[in-house]
């Protein structure tokens, strides 16, 4: 998608919310339920002087591609999630009204950078410590193995347990819980263990064989194909997601699984074609063969 045709996405998207928005408090004002769910007990009107101008008609000037005001309805948006957000928090009140304005302020910026830029900077992702450098070439495998089972307890102990833990808690402090069946809890330990140990495996065999760990700072110095890369080109992620999506089930929390789907729209936009350009950019020719033939996610038998 070039430039021109991101701006008008990002028109687009800034008139959809316009649109939206005042759909939105339209029902407000008509219905108790709608007012209830999404603004608990604030001042409808004392919200609405601010909203109506600021994200609404704001969000209606910027999808004549005024900069200025895509701008303003942007960061009114953001401010009021995070406003909000805290409100529910404290007061168990307007938890949908939360989750509707996250996605508002995450679609906001999104298209915020597609009329101002052209594109999302994803490349800013993969810079600074993040930046991709091969490991060094005087670790030896042991060293490389150990590393990267210490990366795993670091990265499954924040992503699959701190993270999961606290968006269950403001799911069910939110009031947006939803009931999962009996059968969902038993299935995510059987998924969390088998998308275990493929990530274990996948570690295993990245640290042993490719020279490095998994860590964009200290990665592999030989292109690995061996194991479950044989398979799909990124094992490692589709074992994250998987897990991720196993603690949602396991937790009965619908907001943990939508955290691993967003995380694997994340990662697969935004890190995978950095990702993948660097090992082009090392590996030449041997990877070009080894994209063809493997795919990302599913696997070719």
């Amino acid at each position: 998608m070039g430039a021109q045709g991101a701006q008008l996405w990002g028109r687009v998207y800034f008139a959809v919310q316009a649109v939206a928005g005042l759909a939105w408090w339209i029902a407000v004002f008509q219905s108790p339920a709608v007012r209830g769910a999404t603004l608990g007990s604030l001042d409808p009107v004392l919200v609405a002087a601010f909203d109506v101008p600021l994200f609404v008609i704001g969000s209606g000037v910027a999808a004549f591609g005024v900069r200025a005001a895509a701008a303003v309805a942007t960061g009114w948006t953001v401010l009021v999630a995070i406003a909000l957000a805290a409100y529910a928090t404290i007061t168990t009140e307007a938890g949908w009204g939360v989750l509707i304005m996250l996605a508002a302020a995450a679609c906001s910026v999104v298209a915020l950078f597609f009329l101002v830029r052209g594109r999302v900077p994803t490349e800013l992702i993969v810079q600074g410590p993040f930046a991709f450098r091969p490991a060094s070439t005087h670790r030896g495998t042991a060293a490389n193995v150990a590393a990267t089972m210490g990366q795993l307890v670091l990265f499954w102990g924040f992503f699959l347990v701190v993270v999961p833990s606290l968006l269950s808690w403001l799911e069910q402090r939110w009031q947006v819980a939803v009931t999962f069946p009996s059968a969902a809890a038993p299935t995510g330990l059987a998924l969390l263990v088998l998308a275990s140990f493929l990530g274990i495996a996948s570690a295993v065999t990245m640290s042993s064989t490719g020279g490095g760990t998994p860590l964009p700072s200290s990665m592999p110095n030989r292109l690995v194909i061996a194991g479950p890369y044989k398979w799909v080109r990124n094992p490692m992620a589709v074992a994250g997601i998987s897990q991720g999506a196993a603690v949602g089930m396991m937790l009965g929390s619908w907001l943990v699984v939508a955290y691993a789907v967003l995380g694997s729209l994340l990662w697969n936009y935004a890190v995978r074609p950095h990702e993948e350009a660097d090992l082009e950019h090392r590996f030449g020719a041997e990877f070009q063969r080894y994209r063809e033939s493997v795919r990302c996610w599913v696997p070719r038998w």
